[in-house]
């Protein structure tokens, strides 16, 4: 599965667009956490447990994305792109979405790049699965 954020994908044609994808999740940091979070901001720099609950987020919202694709019978997803929005105090969700579609290669015979194969010669907005 290719995953980009641009609009086309070099060498690359669009053989059929499937419709929007998204992946979704909710978090919340546990009071543990937001404890750990409120002595890391007392003496600055990185708030390493939000930066990590933010990683890990991200991530999730990535996975559902890239599943929603993959049920739809994608091998590609293109414009990807995140939202956040926080919908309660300490809460917030994440949105990856993008469009699924089916690539071929342009000459019709290589396929190396589809599908996260060694070999790929996408650019580096690409993310492979």
């Amino acid at each position: 599965m290719l995953v980009v954020t641009t609009n086309d994908i070099e060498g690359y044609r669009v053989v059929r667009h499937l419709g929007v994808v998204r992946g979704l999740t909710v978090r919340s940091r546990s009071v543990v956490g937001n404890i750990g979070a409120a002595i890391q901001i007392f003496f600055g720099g990185n708030i390493t447990v939000y930066t990590k609950l933010a990683e890990q987020t991200r991530q999730e919202a990535f996975n559902l994305l890239v599943r929603h694709a993959e049920e739809m019978g994608a091998n590609a997803v293109m414009a990807m792109r995140y939202d956040a929005n926080e919908i309660a105090a300490a809460v917030t969700e994440v949105l990856a979405y993008g469009t699924a579609v089916v690539i071929a290669p342009i000459d019709g015979s290589d396929t190396s790049g589809v599908g996260g194969a060694a070999g790929s010669s996408v650019t580096p907005s690409v993310w492979s699965r």
